[in-house]
């Protein structure tokens, strides 16, 4: 259960991270979005996607499943088939005439949602208020059943906290089974996916990110790769600070109310950074080991490293520390690169240019003494 909850929340989170936003369009949707949105005038045959968020408002005559941040059948949206879903918040307030099979942060039936067949969640807080045609299968830190839950099988479920309404009705009984731990959520072959396969795409997703890095910005993923080889200590170090320090001051950041929506922003950037980090630290261990074969190839020094990464996490335990150490080696550079690229832009211009740091070292240090310079020729 507890693991299922957190894949759910990672993939969510990840998906935040790395999607556009796209509204669906067709008669059917297939495919990934920021936004997949079924409007209250809407009919679809079937929604499958990945994507921020999956609402429908209007009708979809057959299934629904997917991987998102938040999956909502609103209030006056109708699925006519079943849910199959992982995500951080799923909220039923509407119709869903099928099975709901979902695991995630937060699950929801509320007073105005009805589900004609089954419902199987595993979440960290699961709330019943509406109807359920057929059986509940759950497993949750938390379970309440609120007042106006009418379940019309059995209610199974594995909570720590667990609490019903005494006006809730549960025509079949309700049955408290540690068995269900970890057993419940979706099942569907949507979610089977084999795990070379999630490691086959995230080499790709991967690849696109270190491709565009090094086309946009190809002096600065040269000195980020320089300063891993030449600096390692102090790299890694600095990736450290910063892998602690950032989260500690979003925290603070969000102890005001003003500072909630710059947290949120923050914490978006911040994991966009780490991703960055990461990619930079496999490309430049991959420039480091080429260039201790005279090789100087910032494209193959990135397909060398992400391979090699991608090689080693396949290892228990080796794989995740070194792909650790990737990330803390890669974040450090890039934090020290975006230092001394703030600094530069503040140093004093000579002549309507920046000055170098030679010009301005030798400011500060005064005329030359006429006395040394005789005395060096």
């Amino acid at each position: 259960m507890t693991r299922r909850c957190a894949t759910a929340f990672v993939v969510s989170a990840v998906l935040l991270l790395s999607l556009g936003t796209g509204v669906a369009a067709a008669q059917s949707f297939e495919g990934a979005g920021g936004t997949i949105v079924v409007e209250s005038d809407e009919t679809y045959e079937s929604v499958e996607g990945v994507a921020g968020s999956i609402v429908v408002r209007g009708t979809v005559t057959g299934d629904v499943s997917g991987v998102a941040g938040n999956v909502h059948v609103a209030e006056g949206g109708s699925v006519e088939g079943s849910i199959e879903a992982a995500a951080g918040t799923v909220r039923i307030d509407g119709i869903v005439g099928g099975d709901v099979d979902v695991g995630g942060g937060h699950v929801e039936v509320s007073e105005t949602g009805r589900i004609g067949g089954d419902l199987n969640a595993g979440a960290g807080f699961l709330a019943v208020n509406g109807a359920v045609g057929g059986d509940v299968r759950a497993g949750a830190e938390t379970i309440v059943i609120g007042p106006n839950a009418n379940v019309g099988g059995e209610f199974r479920y594995d909570a720590n906290e667990f609490s019903r309404d005494e006006n809730a009705t549960v025509a079949g009984g309700v049955v408290e089974d540690p068995n269900l731990a970890g057993n419940v959520g979706p099942t569907g072959e949507f979610f089977s996916v084999p795990p070379v396969l999630v490691s086959v795409y995230g080499f790709f997703v991967n690849l696109l990110l270190g491709a565009v890095l090094l086309a946009a910005f190809p002096a600065f993923s040269s000195s980020v790769a320089a300063r891993v080889a030449d600096d390692t200590v102090r790299s890694g170090g600095a990736g450290f600070l910063t892998l602690i320090a950032v989260p500690i001051a979003l925290v603070f950041v969000a102890i005001t109310l003003v500072g909630i929506p710059l947290a949120v922003v923050g914490a978006v950037v911040f994991g966009l950074l780490v991703w960055i980090g990461t990619v930079y630290g496999q490309y430049a261990v991959g420039a480091w080991a080429l260039g201790l074969a005279d090789v100087d190839n910032r494209w193959l020094a990135l397909v060398v490293g992400l391979v090699g990464f991608a090689l080693l996490g396949a290892i228990p335990v080796v794989g995740g520390l070194v792909g650790f150490v990737a990330l803390l080696l890669g974040l450090g550079a890039l934090a020290l690169g975006l230092r001394d690229r703030y600094r530069s832009r503040r140093e004093p211009r000579i002549g309507g240019r920046q000055a170098t740091l030679d010009e301005v070292s030798s400011d500060a240090r005064g005329p030359p003494v006429r006395g040394s310079e005789e005395g060096e020729s």
